[in-house]
């Protein structure tokens, strides 16, 4: 029994702490294309202050601004997309064009021209007779 404790005591003491897993996973998310980005931003704080001054038996509020410039620190980070969001993103994309593309030609005035059937038949049969009777015609007459 004391060979088991002994072994479970090693394992606890050589496993990994909560921050050598955290410091793993960043490693690894940084391999693979994560960004770490560190922003700055300043805010600058302006109050207005008055105090009581006495003048000439009178008492007069004098006006003091004050202003504090504070640093704001914040981390954006940019985690990459996997294959499968990357094709949805861009199926997304593709529907948003071709819907915009739909509302610009329904905008715009769009002239079809129309096809005269008739003029089409006629010509046609015309192609299939016209030797028929070109040869009615002359051996009738000739």
């Amino acid at each position: 029994m004391k060979i088991i404790y002994a072994i479970l005591i090693a394992c606890a003491l050589v496993s990994c702490s909560s921050e050598r897993k955290a410091q793993y996973h960043v490693k690894k998310a940084l391999k693979h294309g994560a960004k770490l980005i560190q922003d700055t931003d300043t805010i600058r704080i302006t109050t207005l202050d008055s105090f009581p001054v006495i003048q000439n038996d009178t008492i007069v509020w004098e006006k003091f601004i004050t202003t504090k410039d504070t640093v704001i620190n914040f981390r954006n980070v940019y985690v990459p997309k996997t294959r499968f969001q990357q094709r949805i993103a861009y199926k997304e994309r593709v529907k948003i064009e071709r819907i915009k593309g739909k509302t610009i030609t329904k905008n715009h005035e769009v002239v079809k021209y129309r096809t005269n059937w008739w003029l089409l038949l006629l010509s046609f049969f015309l192609g299939i007779f016209s030797p028929k009777i070109i040869k009615f015609v002359l051996t009738k007459h000739f």
